[in-house]
């Protein structure tokens, strides 16, 4: 077992009470159960005040409404913050010494007494819930309801009148029909299906929706426990707490051994990757969209825990959700009145999405799925254990995702390679389009990167060409070849505007040793002398150490400000510069390498790299070598089988 840390100072005070620290059992955060109950009780307590006059809708307050409306918002609030208030009473047996079910249940009876089409709170009707048929958002919360429901159903669905149950029924059937939006959404009639069966209500029409978002979540599945978000190349967060979250829970619920039996196979192989995500000090990793429901990411491996499908020992499934709870707790995530702003630690606008509202956030309730555990269970009593981020320096492919996992144990920090995900809603999207991502480091945005001297945008961890001086976005990545310490793939470089550079690709491939990082870029089909400009970590003044190493094809360094990201203002950049020198393809290599350890040597004495046209010779300071072959990209191909062809194949030496 590797030694607990120093807990760090607390910058951001607790909006609630919390139990003592008891580093005996938890060596690592401090937190236990308590922990969490005093957590989810001051959540819930905070949200109370915002609830309407009879409870059916909770408008918290926030800097804008989502693009779904204040109803729909209003919505939203009382359906997240019911998931959260049914963990917390299920898990407790039924006893609810807060009394959190009866406003949810004077909110089911308000809410459906007079369903609207409207999105948009009116004070004719200040509790009335909006239609799911006309209300696409409504659809959404609708699992959120049809969950809460289907944990406390003896405590709260047995105990309301005939009339006010056939009401929530009436409003939740529109759910089990198809998907209005192609991608995890089908798991929501999944979820409402299965509350409704074991309800003993609809059953026929429940089953139907259970399989046909089984079927359709089944064409999305790429092995090695990830699916992709829909027809697209889009692996994040949604695996963990969408796509693995509801079948596993629906099937564990339901009892039903063989559905269980695949998914929770699936949900165990995911976690062998996802938990090699989170950073020794509790960070998830800020990577895709909806970041802003933080410690939702420890759903599934909670999931893991309560179905026995994990490969983590219960101490070390409590330490990386205690860890994680703890660590968006201390840095502000709550704020003084006790709620959860839109963002990642504070309020933080350029990682929102339009669809996020004030209650947004609220999908952390997830995060306390470990709540259903019994008090005696291991996964409470164990002495907290290490993450796989803190016992010994790592590299993973993600199998066929195009992902790259690199971390080192003397800093607990995690870095994530992409080389393959995408966005499913835009091309561009920070948080998808970079080559990597850290868990101390954040993307920055273009609303926010400041004015250079020649007035051109500087996103961080990229790699342009710059065309009549403006940088090309990356575009759509295809995933190329990997291996167990790399990772390669191509795209077409777009214009500013969103047009590819016709004729020109990108040949990228990142290798990573220890906290080092190789990373090589092959462009063809640019005119000679086409400016070329490669990006490192953007980091903060407080932040980890970032280092770039121009080796090959760079003629000009140096650093410049990148403006601010979820971790903080002011940051700064490496910066990279040369040219294409012939349109059959010029190659530009570089040493990266972003650490916490003080200190830090140099990288050119990190690694020597000898290069050719297509061809990177790489020796380690620590006497280990890889020789990298670096071929013109293929012309043709299918995407996720490529990462499969032994196209670019490093051989290592000792």
């Amino acid at each position: 077992m590797t030694t607990p840390p120093t807990p760090a100072p607390r910058p951001h005070p607790h909006p609630f009470p919390l139990p003592p620290e008891d580093r005996r059992l938890s060596p690592y955060t401090g937190w236990t159960r308590a922990h969490w109950e005093a957590a989810a009780d001051g959540l819930l307590r905070a949200t109370a005040p915002y609830a309407s006059p009879r409870h059916g809708l909770i408008a918290l307050p926030g800097a804008r409404p989502s693009s779904s409306g204040t109803r729909s918002d209003g919505l939203e609030g009382f359906a997240r913050t019911f998931l959260l208030a049914a963990l917390r009473v299920a898990g407790n047996h039924g006893h609810d010494p807060h009394a959190h079910l009866d406003r949810y249940a004077e909110g089911l009876a308000s809410g459906t007494e007079h369903p609207t089409s409207h999105c948009e709170l009116r004070p004719s009707r200040p509790d009335s819930w909006p239609r799911i048929d006309t209300v696409r958002q409504a659809y959404v919360e609708a699992a959120s309801l049809a969950l809460g429901l289907r944990l406390t159903r003896r405590w709260l669905w047995d105990a309301l009148d005939d009339g006010v149950r056939a009401r929530v029924v009436d409003w939740l059937l529109p759910a089990l029909g198809p998907s209005p939006v192609d991608n995890n959404w089908w798991l929501f009639g999944l979820t409402v299906g299965g509350f409704l069966l074991d309800a003993d209500i609809e059953t026929e029409h429940a089953r139907t929706a259970i399989d046909r978002a089984l079927a359709r979540i089944e064409d999305w599945y790429r092995g090695d426990g990830w699916y992709t978000d829909g027809d697209n190349r889009a692996f994040d967060h949604y695996n963990a707490w969408a796509l693995h979250f509801y079948p596993v829970l629906h099937a564990h619920l339901g009892a039903d051994a063989a559905l269980l039996a695949t998914h929770g196979a699936r949900l165990r192989a995911h976690l062998d990757h996802y938990t090699r995500l989170f950073d020794a000090n509790g960070a998830p990793m800020p990577f895709g969209r909806s970041l802003t429901y933080r410690f939702a990411a420890t759903a599934a491996p909670w999931l893991g825990a309560l179905t026995g499908h994990t490969p983590l020992t219960p101490g070390a499934t409590r330490r990386l959700a205690s860890g994680t709870l703890r660590h968006f707790f201390d840095r502000g995530a709550v704020t003084e009145d006790g709620l959860l702003p839109l963002g990642w630690y504070g309020p933080y606008g350029p990682m929102l999405q339009s669809y996020s509202g004030p209650a947004s956030p609220y999908w952390a309730a997830k995060g306390f799925l470990g709540l259903l555990l019994p008090a005696d269970h291991p996964a409470w009593t164990a002495p907290e254990a290490p993450l796989p981020a803190e016992t010994a320096n790592a590299t993973l492919p993600l199998g066929r995702t195009g992902l790259l996992v690199q971390s080192t144990a003397s800093d607990g920090l995690v870095r994530l390679h992409n080389h393959g995900s995408n966005s499913a809603l835009t091309t561009t999207d920070p948080y998808y389009a970079r080559f990597a991502y850290s868990t101390r480091t954040g993307p920055t945005t273009p609303t926010e990167w400041p004015a250079l001297p020649d007035h051109t945008p500087l996103p961080d961890n990229h790699f342009a060409l710059l065309i009549d001086g403006r940088p090309t976005t990356r575009g759509p990545a295809t995933p190329h070849a990997a291996g167990p310490d790399w990772a390669s793939s191509t795209h077409t470089p777009h214009h500013p505007d969103g047009t590819e550079l016709p004729g020109v690709q990108v040949l990228s491939a990142t290798l990573v040793h220890g906290r080092t990082e190789l990373r090589a870029h092959l462009v063809t089909g640019a005119a000679p002398g086409t400016p070329v400009r490669q990006t490192g970590w953007a980091t903060t003044p407080d932040g980890p150490t970032a280092q770039l190493h121009p080796v090959h094809g760079y003629d000009t360094a140096r650093r410049a400000p990148t403006g601010s990201t979820p971790f903080g203002p002011h940051t700064r950049t490496a910066v990279l510069e040369g040219a294409t020198s012939t349109p059959q393809g010029t190659l530009f290599v570089a040493l990266a390498s972003l650490t916490a350890d003080p200190s830090p040597a140099p990288l050119d004495t990190q690694a020597t790299a000898t290069v050719t046209p297509h061809e990177i010779h790489v020796t380690w300071h620590d006497g280990t070598s890889t020789h990298l072959l670096f071929p013109h990209p293929p012309t043709g191909g299918d995407g996720p089988d490529e990462v499969r062809r032994p196209v670019t194949a490093p051989d290592s030496t000792a």
